[in-house]
């Protein structure tokens, strides 16, 4: 265990320095909130009711909402600057008889173990609570907080346990309990003849969650059978090798199906990205010629493509050949040249 917290335990002229660790943990099996179709975690932001910005944690305060809407805003200054006087000190307060503590108040419980050199002042606290069956109430503050406990012994340890502060514990006020229910002497018999039926002295080690026991063989029985769903990782999508290629490749196959698609099918991506009106025999074909070659080109290891496709783009654009214009006054000439020439023959 991890001490979670280091003070003294000081009752009159005695002073007992002590490490506190938590006494109980909770064994449910941690479960997400998960996207139900890849099994990716579900995240939640922090973002400003007003702006709509998201907050870092860095510029994050408390704040108390008045009766009229209005927000008091409290920094860590502000409660850095409140009185603990008890910060790293246990404070007996009194010792009071142990039948006068009202479970429902009893709260987180932690041990306390002593320091080497105060293993003889605590050994005498704890016989003195266990002699007079007294518990130590204390004044503690945990983690900025100041809470009311008790200190108690649990077999050769010491143990604190927090207490709800009075105005804590809610009162019951049930009307229906006020009115006279009558209960007959044989009703009360056979309720009593119950409870010895069912008497026994308490062991919680012959108890089972059997709701926990069943979710962790389901999850057993799912890892067994692979019924599991592999989810990337932000590691996973931040690598520098296979998250680049992963996402050039797929940026050039959609370009060559985009380009395809504004060719009709035929045109593959090379002639797509150096598309222009005035080329279009040109690229034909080109077209043609390089289709072999493209085919093959895409049963090429993703690597090596997205290599030669860094190259490229690197290199300047080749331009193509230039090509003589005509004018309509050309075109209208061209059929009586022909005339022309079919007369001279």
């Amino acid at each position: 265990m991890r001490a979670i917290w280091k003070g003294a335990v000081a009752f009159g002229l005695v002073n007992v320095p002590v490490k506190l660790y938590a006494a109980t943990g909770e064994h449910s099996v941690p479960l997400h909130q998960v996207h139900k179709a890849d099994g990716g975690r579900i995240r939640y932001k922090k973002v400003c009711s007003i702006d709509g910005d998201e907050v870092p944690y860095a510029d994050i305060a408390k704040g108390y909402e008045t009766d009229d809407g209005r927000m008091v805003v409290l920094t860590d200054d502000d409660l850095d600057e409140l009185p603990l006087a008890t910060e790293r000190e246990i404070a007996v307060e009194e010792f009071v008889p142990a039948e006068q503590v009202d479970p429902i108040m009893l709260g987180k419980t932690y041990y306390l173990e002593p320091e080497k050199t105060a293993a003889k002042p605590y050994a005498l606290l704890r016989e003195a609570l266990k002699t007079t069956d007294r518990m130590a109430v204390v004044k503690v503050a945990l983690r900025q907080r100041e809470s009311m406990a008790v200190l108690r012994v649990r077999d050769d340890v010491i143990c604190l346990q927090t207490l709800l502060w009075p105005d804590e514990v809610r009162a019951a006020d049930f009307p229906i309990l006020e009115a006279d229910v009558q209960v007959r002497p044989q009703e009360l018999q056979m309720a009593s003849s119950l409870v010895e039926s069912l008497a026994a002295d308490f062991d919680p080690s012959a108890f089972e969650d059997r709701y926990q026991a069943a979710l962790e063989s389901l999850i057993e029985a799912k890892v067994s059978t692979g019924k599991t769903v592999k989810v990337a990782t932000a590691e996973d999508e931040d690598s520098s090798d296979g998250g680049e290629v992963v996402d050039l490749l797929s940026a050039l196959q959609r370009s060559v199906e985009k380009a395809r698609g504004a060719r009709g099918g035929s045109a593959p991506a090379a002639s797509a990205d150096a598309a222009d009106e005035d080329e279009a025999p040109a690229k034909a074909s080109r077209g043609r010629r390089s289709s072999t070659a493209s085919d093959t080109e895409d049963d090429k290891p993703a690597a090596k493509r997205t290599s030669r496709a860094k190259a490229s783009d690197d290199k300047p654009a080749a331009k193509a050949p230039a090509k003589k214009r005509t004018t309509k006054a050309d075109d209208d000439a061209e059929p009586a040249k022909k005339t022309t020439r079919r007369r001279a023959s």
